[in-house]
């Protein structure tokens, strides 16, 4: 069971004020918008979703719930793996950056052994080193890459700030019903089939005008 402590660390770790500069990646999203596929709520919550279900979101869950159940010594294993399955520049900078922002200021504050691995990966392992519950940590980063998004979709599409809250409302269970899914899965299970999210990054890397990283 959760305790409260663990229920504030991940409120902490997965807050907008924690440093990993999650508001800098709108993977891809950006690019979408600009070019008018996403124009409504209704249009940013079926990308998010889809990106939830049959990309980085299902991938994620699963690199997350490997570095959690593995040994140390088998975590770079995960890790170059994890950066393997980037399906391109961009999405690679996105996991790498986020994930060497979460490791130095993780292990400064809870002298956790970190270093150098990607998001997905490092918020795994440090869960496990905190003892934290697999499953509640992985629906709170969901639920944080679904607000990040939503939040772009707001600023961009745009929405109204309602309108994103009910958005991000309305998303919210696919992060409980992802976290079991994937809580008996394997890197057996991973899969991709968001392919336009993933044309997006690509076409993001040569967008003329762009607010965000990726």
């Amino acid at each position: 069971m959760a305790t409260v402590t663990d229920i504030l660390t991940l409120t902490q770790w997965f807050s907008p004020g924690y440093p990993v500069g999650a508001f800098a990646y709108s993977h891809g999203l950006e690019w979408a918008i600009d070019r008018g596929q996403i124009i409504t709520a209704e249009h940013a919550g079926v990308w998010i979703s889809t990106v939830l279900n049959h990309g980085a979101g299902w991938n994620d869950s699963l690199f997350l719930a490997a570095a959690y159940r593995a040994n140390a010594a088998d975590v770079a294993e995960i890790d170059a793996q994890c950066r393997a399955f980037a399906a391109s520049a961009e999405r690679l900078k996105e996991t790498d950056l986020q994930g060497a922002a979460f490791c130095e200021v993780t292990q400064k504050v809870w002298s956790a052994d970190l270093e150098g691995v990607t998001y997905p990966v490092a918020v795994g392992r440090a869960a496990w080193l905190q003892g934290l519950p697999l499953d509640l940590t992985t629906q709170f980063y969901l639920q944080a890459f679904i607000a990040n998004l939503a939040t772009i979709a707001m600023r961009l599409v745009p929405l109204g700030q309602t309108e994103g809250q009910k958005l991000i409302r309305a998303l919210t269970p696919l992060c409980t019903q992802l976290a079991e899914r994937t809580s008996g899965a394997s890197l057996d299970d991973l899969s991709n089939t968001a392919f336009l999210t993933d044309v997006a990054a690509m076409h993001h890397e040569t967008q003329y005008s762009r607010i965000f990283r990726t």
